[in-house]
């Protein structure tokens, strides 16, 4: 940050969010180059994101395994399609102590050939199936530019791999989780998304085809947050995994593979934040309340020890600040952090038997009566809150979604502001190429929920088969 102060979020995006994640002590950059360091909020923030997200994976009847982070290059490269696609972005180690490898051993930056051996050797029957686990790890992946939550050379994920006798099922798997990543995404993140295939160019190397969801952050720039991959048998062929059918015969499984990063945290910050720091969803937020007391008055400490209290009873999650530091202080560290909602306890409130609250999203101040149902009061603000910050993301969203039927718009759009532009396209590679060459702009998605009928294709003018949402990405 420069001199203590966060960069106008209007005045340079870029600097602005670098200066949130520091000054909201999310993460900062390490003496290794291309990696961060998660600093305490930052961990607190994404363990909460890990506890809710993976209550939604276990409700779908998903567990949770650990594989090894080193992949042997020979089990690697039993799946051509994946080795290429991650070639430029490998890790290798090649020594062990002293001793020079026989083999070299890939960083994993994803695990499907990993998952793949492993069930290779667990899978017999169709009693075994379907099988399906998910991981919570680190991966690397050397990135040329970094920058904190959005790529860096090892960042924090989930990969769900999934196993199954049958197309539709594994299919229905794919769907399923996508549905999963929008729920949490929207319910819990408040942040809205658009979901769609990607195009055969942009589809994760080896699957059959990729799901995805994207988001769009308040400057208009584009982040694909999560996807889910069918495989079909192209991974149970290579890594030969078969199980015996009801007929008692040998069949090729069929896979799935679904993930999410710390990426998510990025979003958070680019979607809701501010130029005083975070805005955090309660939902989300690892901590909902910050209590100010203002004075060390009896019936201040009194009153600040009842309302605490209150909240450990209920599992609201909350910090006193008794420093010596000065309200105005305490309340820019509550506003930075991106506390939900703040409780000033005061001498001159108390008089009247009141206590205020105020809400980080809009910094509304409410007085509360201590007569009154204070946990009511406060649950309905965190709903409020909530709604708000995702109806205020939407809203920003539809107001940066533009079409265009031709590559002049296209680039008088982005030249004004960019954001999601929905067009037609003919499915074409070049065309998507040549798209390309406007300020990086790529498909996003195929929107699958809306039909084509005489539409022409942005690009080349030829009869478009497909309404693909485009944008610049991070």
């Amino acid at each position: 940050m420069k001199n203590n102060k966060i960069t106008s979020r209007e005045e340079n995006f870029a600097d602005w969010y670098t200066d949130v994640v520091s000054a909201s002590r999310l993460a900062r950059y390490s003496n290794v180059k291309g990696c961060v360091i998660l600093e305490p909020n930052g961990c607190a923030l994404w363990d909460n994101i890990v506890e809710n997200m993976d209550k939604l994976f276990k409700e779908t009847g998903h567990k949770n395994v650990k594989l090894p982070m080193f992949i042997p290059e020979g089990l690697l490269n039993k799946e051509s399609e994946l080795v290429n696609g991650f070639a430029p972005e490998v890790a290798w180690v090649t020594q062990g102590g002293s001793k020079t490898l026989e083999e070299r051993l890939c960083v994993r930056p994803t695990s499907e050939t990993l998952f793949s051996d492993y069930y290779s050797e667990i899978v017999k029957s169709y009693k075994d199936l379907p099988i399906k686990y998910n991981q919570w790890c680190s991966v690397v992946r050397w990135e040329k530019e970094t920058r904190p939550f959005l790529r860096s050379r090892e960042f924090f994920w989930q990969e769900g791999h999934t196993v199954h006798a049958t197309s539709e099922e594994a299919e229905k798997e794919t769907r399923d989780m996508l549905n999963v990543y929008k729920k949490f995404f929207e319910e819990y993140l408040a942040v809205p998304v658009v979901c769609g295939k990607k195009t055969e160019k942009e589809k994760f190397a080896g699957a059959e085809y990729t799901l995805t969801i994207e988001a769009l952050m308040h400057n208009g720039i584009c982040l694909q947050s999560g996807t889910s991959h069918y495989f079909g048998q192209k991974f149970s062929k290579a890594y030969d995994i078969k199980f015996l059918n009801k007929n008692n015969e040998y069949e090729y499984c069929y896979q799935t593979s679904w993930g999410t990063s710390n990426r998510m945290i990025g979003a958070l910050i680019m979607v809701h934040g501010d130029d005083r720091g975070l805005v955090l969803p309660p939902k989300i937020a690892p901590t909902k309340v910050a209590i100010i007391p203002i004075g060390n008055d009896e019936n201040v400490i009194n009153t600040t020890n009842m309302i605490e209290s209150l909240l450990k009873e209920n599992n609201i999650s909350y910090y006193t600040d008794n420093t010596d530091k000065t309200p105005g202080f305490k309340f820019a560290e509550a506003e930075v952090n991106g506390i939900p909602v703040r409780i000033e306890i005061g001498k001159r409130d108390l008089e009247n038997n009141q206590i205020t609250f105020v809400r980080r999203d809009t910094s509304e101040k409410i007085t509360i009566n201590l007569n009154e149902n204070v946990l009511d009061k406060l649950n309905e603000l965190f709903n409020e809150i909530q709604n708000n910050l995702f109806e205020n993301a939407k809203e920003r969203m539809n107001s940066l979604t533009f079409t265009a039927s031709n590559l002049t718009e296209v680039e008088n759009i982005l030249n004004t502001h960019p954001g999601f532009i929905k067009a037609p396209w003919c499915g074409n590679l070049d065309c998507e190429l040549k798209m390309k060459e406007i300020k990086g702009c790529k498909s996003r998605c195929i929107l699958e929920n809306e039909e084509v009928h005489d539409e022409k294709c942005v690009v080349c003018g030829d009869k478009a088969k497909h309404i693909v949402m485009w944008g610049i990405q991070y």
